[in-house]
């Protein structure tokens, strides 16, 4: 008899990035506590819980921006497929070429809409204008921002709304050819019909792209996570399919979470 594999078995079959008793320490503060978990490749994992949590954090330690916080101590593994990024001899800005950032409010390059694209790509050694030109097109309209800014590529980011600017940094960030998309509530900043243009964005990305998502928003998470990991407290306290945490969650804390959260 062949058996069907489950959606759980089907995420483990495909990880791109593991995480093996991670901890992070400011002090005496634990921030985060013996984190374990599996990343599943093209797929749009949500982490999910309260505001302080731990989420953007866990997200720092993935492409070692917590490298930038002298008070932080971090111990454990980060696994991308087999190179373990904590513990490398790698040079970083490699390792952060990996991962695009899409922070919670956008931030343009001082620069044309053009030259913010650009930017990206050159830092993967590209230098043949045409080359240039056909990449930023490409980004831009895998974005769907290239019919809103073809006229006007030469005119400053920031003359555009804010979540243009937003799909612009996205852009940016897929100019360095990432494996993997890290987004911190990138749609806390936007009114709901930017919001919906990223969200839409997000579910076409992931046919090339593995997208690890921050929110405390449970609707957001409802409507695009494939795999969910619910964090209180700087721990993990579930994670699985949607299906296995919002109609069948465990513990009191996700329960209480959702209630709050409808």
């Amino acid at each position: 008899m062949t058996n069907n594999p489950t959606d759980t078995q089907v995420i483990q079959d495909c990880t791109i990035l593991s995480i093996r008793n991670l901890n992070v320490h400011a002090g005496n503060h634990h921030i985060l506590k013996d984190i374990n978990l599996e990343i599943p490749k093209n797929r749009i994992t949500v982490l999910l819980g309260p505001s302080g949590c731990g989420k953007t954090t866990l997200l720092k330690c993935m492409n070692k921006l917590t490298d930038l916080y002298r008070e932080l101590k971090v111990t454990g593994n980060i696994f991308i497929e087999d190179d373990d990024i904590l513990n490398t001899s790698k040079n970083i800005p490699s390792i952060r070429q990996k991962m695009g950032l899409l922070s919670q409010r956008p931030y343009p390059l001082p620069v044309s809409i053009y030259k913010n694209v650009a930017y990206g790509i050159k830092l993967k050694g590209i230098r043949d204008r045409k080359l240039i030109d056909y990449n930023v097109e490409k980004h831009l309209k895998e974005v769907g921002l290239w019919n809103e800014v073809k006229d006007r590529l030469h005119s400053p980011a920031t003359s555009l709304s804010i979540g243009q600017q937003q799909r612009l940094c996205l852009a940016r960030g897929l100019a360095v050819k990432p494996r993997i998309i890290l987004a911190d509530e990138p749609t806390s900043a936007l009114d709901p019909i930017s919001s919906k243009i990223i969200e839409n964005l997000f579910r076409n990305l992931k046919e090339n792209y593995t997208i690890i998502l921050v929110t405390h928003v449970l609707r957001q998470a409802i409507r695009l996570a494939d795999h969910v990991i619910f964090m209180y407290n700087g721990e993990i306290i579930e994670q699985g399919t949607p299906d296995e945490l919002f109609n069948n969650p465990k513990s009191e804390k996700l329960k209480e979470y959702m209630v709050e959260g409808n």
